[in-house]
């Protein structure tokens, strides 16, 4: 620690005593300075010991003191040292009092003792401090170092709660608390993740301080990693503000997780290159070769069911991908992710974290859409246009067909103007939504549209009797009753359509046609 009055007191070369404020000789010495003028104040900084002879001082009146001394405190100055047998003999009185009224500590230095001795033996104390905390420093390092080595952040956090006499945790790029030490750690760190969403909103590297007095803690945020976008932030609590030597220990927790956030990455990218060449497989119906080329790396999850997610839009789906592999890697799961340009490819297993987090992502998109429009301002998500389509559960051998089901879904999700659209969802809805289209729409009236020019003329009502009819399965007695029409009537008017349209009304897929367009062209009146 560094040299404090007290410790100067009890220096025995130095034999100074204490004459007034003995109830505050705890507070650091930043320096010791000598200054014969009446005003020494604009030439202190706070922290100092003051050394004076009372050369051009008239320390002998009250006033003057009072004035002399309350200036000092208002400067920061810590003590007083006055020298005896100069210019006086003895401390005068005005001064002691002075000092005492306002909890100056006042030193009488003897004779003997010259002021270079003391400013000696505080530049000494500080030096050995500064020493003994760059050698924690160094060995607080190597301890750090040691346990990443051995036992990876976890073990690096450990070690630094331990430095700093408090605790430590490690988010991941979505701000989720990757791990803490100690274990009740894990609590207090998951309550800052607000702050540590705003501090990754900052280029790196950044930090921040939360709390203080008022607090149970004061924490210290610092981002990780060289990136424009931080790939995971450090949280530090402890009772009070940092030393030295608890500042080296949380740099160089600072540079380790660094590192290791950087080989992290380059292992990351590899691992995309082998996803990459894993899809292409699946895709290409080889999910023999595509289990040999995973490995370990993705072997759990070609073994399970698992679902296809593509999403485009949002930069590639890169916030997506961050929260899904975060999600997977939490507990525990493998995740092939690979960005292709605009898109993004996930195979995630189904039911799990990974999955969920796809689900519980595009419904926060979803939510902050709905909040943007209700103040009619754009949001990120729709600035961003990302949309989602979810295949079913398929497993290796169907990995094609899970891959198509997911871009019809999206496909959907684009034109219903929804973030995600699951493919079980087209299956259990109807079909006539997707009458809307524009190219349907377009279809349908170009269909019909000679039968409604026929009608126009007031020499029938074709369209009308075409719809009955297909609605009745051509059951020519039923469909001409709910017309109120004789059934031979309806005969001829069928002709007539066939004659219009230039097609066989006995064909099932004009039939389906017909009855699309008939169905398009109703949604739109």
């Amino acid at each position: 620690m560094p040299p404090t009055l007290a410790s100067l007191v009890h220096h025995s070369a130095l034999k100074l005593t204490v004459r007034a404020g003995a109830d505050r000789l705890d507070v650091p010495v930043r320096w010791a300075h000598v200054s014969e003028l009446a005003d020494p104040v604009p030439y202190m900084e706070g922290g100092e010991l003051l050394l004076i002879t009372a050369l051009k001082l008239d320390a002998e009146d009250p006033e003057a003191m009072r004035r002399y001394v309350r200036r000092l405190v208002g400067a920061g100055v810590v003590g007083l040292g006055f020298a005896i047998g100069v210019n006086y003999e003895e401390i005068p009185k005005a001064l002691v009092d002075a000092a005492e009224e306002e909890g100056l500590p006042l030193l009488e230095v003897p004779r003997r003792t010259p002021f270079l001795a003391i400013t000696k033996a505080v530049s000494a104390a500080i030096a050995a401090d500064q020493y003994r905390a760059v050698t924690a420093g160094f060995a607080a390092q190597r301890e750090l170092t040691k346990q990443a080595l051995n036992d990876g952040p976890e073990g690096l956090l450990g070690a630094l709660a331990a430095q700093v006499d408090g605790w430590a945790a490690l988010y991941d790029a979505s701000g989720a608390v990757v791990a803490a030490a100690p274990d009740w750690a894990g609590r207090r760190a998951a309550r800052l993740t607000a702050d540590v969403e705003r501090l990754r909103d900052r280029p790196a590297p950044a930090s921040s301080v939360v709390g203080g007095p008022d607090h149970e803690d004061r924490v210290e945020l610092h981002s990780i990693g060289t990136g424009r976008r931080p790939r995971a932030a450090l949280a530090v609590g402890t009772e009070a503000a940092l030393g030295t030597a608890e500042r080296y220990a949380v740099h160089s927790a600072i540079a380790l997780l660094t590192l290791t956030t950087e080989r992290s990455r380059s292992l990351h990218e590899a691992e995309q290159r082998i996803g990459a060449a894993v899809l292409r497989m699946l895709l290409a119906g080889e999910p023999d070769h595509a289990r040999a080329v995973a490995g370990d790396l993705y072997g759990g999850l070609l073994d399970a069911p698992f679902r296809v997610i593509v999403a485009e839009g949002e930069a590639g789906g890169s916030g997506l991908a961050e929260a899904v592999e975060a999600a997977g890697a939490r507990a525990g799961e493998a995740v092939l992710a690979v960005p292709e340009g605009e898109r993004l490819v996930v195979l995630a297993a189904d039911g799990g974290a990974a999955a969920r987090a796809c689900a519980e992502y595009a419904a926060s998109l979803e939510a902050a859409r709905g909040t943007a429009s209700t103040v009619r301002e754009p949001s990120a998500a729709e600035d961003d246009d990302l949309v989602i389509g979810l295949s079913a559960p398929a497993g290796p051998t169907a990995a094609a067909a899970a891959y198509k089901q997911a871009e019809q879904a999206l496909s959907v999700a684009r034109r219903r103007g929804r973030i995600l659209v699951e493919h079980e969802q087209l299956a259990t809805g109807s079909v006539l939504p997707l009458l809307a289209d524009d190219a349907v729409k377009a279809f349908a009236d170009g269909l019909l549209r000679a039968l409604h020019d026929h009608d126009a003329t007031g020499r029938g009502d074709l369209v009308a009797s075409l719809r009955a009819w297909l609605s009745r399965h051509g059951q020519w007695d039923a469909a001409a009753a709910d017309l109120g029409v004789h059934r031979h009537t309806l005969r001829y008017r069928m002709r007539r359509v066939e004659e219009i349209l230039g097609r066989s009304l006995d064909d099932p897929d004009v039939r389906m046609e017909l009855w699309l367009a008939l169905k398009a062209t109703a949604a739109e009146q």
